[in-house]
């Protein structure tokens, strides 16, 4: 069993930073790629980050910059941080994960959102 708890949302001015941080139980944390999603109201859910195993990361273009990904293996943790952030970034957050079987395993996610 995998549970996902998102936490750092909030209400931020555009410019400004937030790090969101994920808390995963289980025991295949250390080896499952992590990764961060969005929605916005109205839209598809879309990957925002990923960070394998090993910690290699990668991001959709329109954060590549300003969001960093991190996993701390000890703590089975993954978190986001994003700075220079937009009001186009305004979404729930949600962190992912895929174990060996196929299952997906989502949390509940975050609300982050920035005002113009």
């Amino acid at each position: 069993q995998v549970q996902l708890v998102e936490s750092g949302g909030g209400l931020v001015q555009a410019g400004g930073s937030l790090r969101l941080s994920c808390a995963a139980s289980g025991t295949f944390f250390s080896i499952n790629t992590m990764g961060w999603y969005r929605q916005a109201p109205g839209k598809q859910r879309e990957l925002v980050a990923t960070i394998s195993s090993g910690g290699s990361a990668r991001y959709i273009d329109s954060v590549k910059g300003r969001f960093t990904i991190f996993r701390d293996n000890a703590k089975k943790t993954v978190d986001l941080q994003m700075n220079s952030l937009k009001p186009e970034d305004t979404a729930v957050y949600y962190c992912q994960t895929t174990v060996p079987s196929g299952r997906d395993y989502w949390g509940r996610g975050t609300q982050v959102t920035v005002s113009s």
